[in-house]
């Protein structure tokens, strides 16, 4: 921290968890709580049992999670790659150029994800590329949804690569294609791992887009937990919720260390 005396830094610890608390911890610790209830009409909850996680971790909930992490890895390894290419091309381009590459990637996330769904969802419900009804579509609504976020990670750390690398590179006699793959993208690989995590992160928590495009054998969880509540199931989409965010934090803790590891490369 920037604080450098012994009640500043306290204040400062103090300010955070007064912020934290009421803006961050209190709606997932009310989340993880109605999870374990079976009833919940004073302050605090009642009831308390481990039934709903049974039903979370078997059936059409397990098969839920299974669907989303496939749409989730798929979505996220072809975002990668997309967002990557269009970056290191854009590198080579002019300051409009950039601008313009830039805008395109961000349209997608300037406007509601229910849009970009309904914009999938017209696009390709008639030949030649009929793919409504089937879990592509649902993967490429979510492709087009978080690649914006792949390329401007990429991008930023493009800007901040050491040219001379690339120089000595070069001088020695690689090729641009050796240079690519032995000096460049080695160098981008923190920056990868991290848009990799952002992507899965986002893509696992996608709902809007996704109920307009799913088909009934390709129910995502997200979807899982809305339609459980909207039933009044509330302590049992809860569960599901919980698992979702464990699910998602387990993944991202795994991707942060193969980043750790890749910066010391």
């Amino acid at each position: 921290m920037l604080v450098h005396s012994k009640a500043g830094r306290w204040a400062a610890w103090g300010l955070f968890w007064l912020l934290f608390l009421p803006l961050f911890a209190l709606p997932l610790l009310v989340v993880v709580a109605a999870s374990f209830a079976t009833h919940w009409s004073g302050a605090f909850p009642s009831g308390m049992t481990t039934g709903h996680y049974a039903a979370a971790v078997r059936g059409e909930s397990l098969q839920a999670l299974v669907t989303s992490l496939v749409t989730a890895v798929t979505a996220s390894l072809l975002a990668l790659a997309t967002g990557t290419w269009a970056a290191l091309a854009g590198s080579a381009l002019g300051n409009r150029g950039k601008r313009l590459l830039d805008g395109l990637f961000m349209l997608p996330v300037a406007v509601p994800s229910v849009v970009v769904g309904l914009a999938v969802l017209v696009a390709f419900s008639r030949p030649p590329l009929l793919l409504n009804g089937t879990s592509t579509i649902v993967v490429l609504a979510h492709t087009v949804l978080v690649t914006a976020f792949a390329h401007q990670s990429v991008s930023a750390a493009l800007r901040r690569l050491d040219p001379a690398y690339e120089q000595a590179a070069a001088s020695l006699g690689a090729s641009p294609a050796y240079v690519l793959w032995r000096v460049r993208l080695p160098l981008l690989l923190p920056s990868l791992n991290a848009a990799a995590g952002l992507c899965f992160a986002l893509s696992m928590g996608e709902l809007s887009a996704t109920m307009m495009l799913y088909p009934p054998d390709w129910m995502p969880l997200p979807v899982r937990i809305f339609t459980a509540t909207d039933r009044g199931s509330l302590h049992g989409g809860s569960a599901v919720a919980v698992v979702l965010m464990a699910t998602t934090l387990l993944v991202l803790l795994a991707v942060s260390r193969v980043r750790t590891k890749a910066s010391y490369r």
